[in-house]
């Protein structure tokens, strides 16, 4: 059973910058894919980025193309989230998340198999 923790959430203002971290443990293998989601105040969860297991292919959500990226470190079983130019709207609990399955990394979109327990980042205007 993997086991995914999140940190570097907090408070930020317009046009700031955040890292977010993922760690994986508890697992024989290295998920196929990694990838982060958020849920703002009132909506449903989101796909924000993936990233498989190489590093060679990522794939974003539209709203956050060319301000967010997604990184991995398997020797450290890490996932980062590098948030740059960050908006009100970005304000979210953020998932890191986690998954075995291969398939075009595209349609992890709709979800992933392993969840950890959620950093909030809150940007202020």
């Amino acid at each position: 059973q993997v086991q995914l923790v999140e940190s570097g959430g907090g408070l930020v203002q317009a046009g700031g910058s955040l890292r977010l971290s993922c760690v994986a443990s508890g697992g024989t293998f290295i998920p196929y894919v990694m990838g982060w989601f958020r849920q703002a105040p009132g909506k449903e969860r989101e796909f924000v980025a993936a990233i498989n297991s190489r590093g060679a292919s990522t794939y974003y959500a539209e709203s956050v193309k060319g301000r967010f990226t997604i990184s991995r470190d398997n020797g450290k079983n890490t996932a980062y989230l590098q948030m740059n130019s960050l908006k009100p709207e970005d304000t979210a609990v953020y998932y890191c998340a986690a998954d075995f399955r291969i398939k075009a990394i595209q349609l992890y979109y709709s979800g992933m198999n392993y969840w950890g327990k959620g950093t909030l980042v809150t940007v202020s205007s």
